[in-house]
């Protein structure tokens, strides 16, 4: 998904959230900046050489941590969303690549870091504390945002840390994207947000979230070159 095509889906957004798109504009040109400042940044060239044809993205659903014990993912590159990183190392997985707009448990962020995962840290209006204070902690970062791409700032689409995921996924050269915990419930995982020690019930602005999410993925399936799967744990 290119900036023509992802735009009209981003103005959908800001419109229906209440986003500002100033504040997504000036969030990028910050991330850019702690970027280029701490020299940590790689182009994305360097992740599509990681990426294999077969992607694993891991959402932060409450079925993700069933899926995690029933199923082998070796075959595979393993891509995380934000949250979903502390179920993986808790499986004793690392991430080959974490999506993530720093809403995560940042230690599990860091540690998994440390273990050789890459980031692709998105900026968006809300989380400019966020990228100030954190970005400098983490390394083999590839920034991207939800509004006009930069040079070193990428935008693949996508809306949510896990179904951008899925976009990245296919942008760098995945041709079977496989999405585990992607349950779009009436319940939220304990991973999603750092405050939440049990799955939750839906909030009303989770709910629009997982709904933008479910249609980007439709179109993903229609219009991309890879094929989605979900893969659901037995009960």
């Amino acid at each position: 998904m290119n900036w023509e095509q992802w735009k009209p889906f981003y103005l959908r957004i800001v419109r229906e959230m209440g986003y500002s798109i100033d504040g997504d504009r000036r969030a990028a040109q910050i991330l850019r900046a702690l970027l280029l400042e701490g020299d940590e940044y790689i182009l994305r060239e360097e992740l599509e050489a990681i990426i294999r044809k077969k992607a694993y993205v891991f959402g932060a659903g409450p079925s993700l941590e069933d899926a995690l014990k029933q199923f082998d993912f070796s075959d595979g590159t393993l891509i995380a969303a934000d949250g979903a990183t502390s179920a993986l190392l808790d499986a004793g997985l690392v991430p080959d690549v974490i999506v993530t707009d720093l809403d995560g448990r940042i230690p599990d962020l860091r540690i998994a870091n440390d273990r050789g995962s890459f980031m692709a840290i998105h900026a968006h209006g809300d989380n400019i504390d966020k990228l100030t204070t954190y970005v400098p902690f983490f390394s083999r970062i590839l920034g991207t945002c939800q509004t006009d791409p930069l040079d070193i700032v990428y935008n693949f689409g996508g809306f949510t840390d896990g179904d951008r995921a899925a976009f990245l996924a296919e942008a760098l050269g995945a041709r079977e994207i496989v999405l585990i915990g992607f349950d779009f419930g009436d319940v939220v995982g304990k991973w999603s947000k750092p405050s939440l020690r049990e799955h939750s019930p839906v909030w009303e602005s989770k709910g629009k979230k997982f709904a933008f999410a479910q249609e980007l993925l439709r179109w993903l399936e229609k219009n991309g070159k890879a094929r989605i799967d979900y893969l659901r744990p037995d009960p």
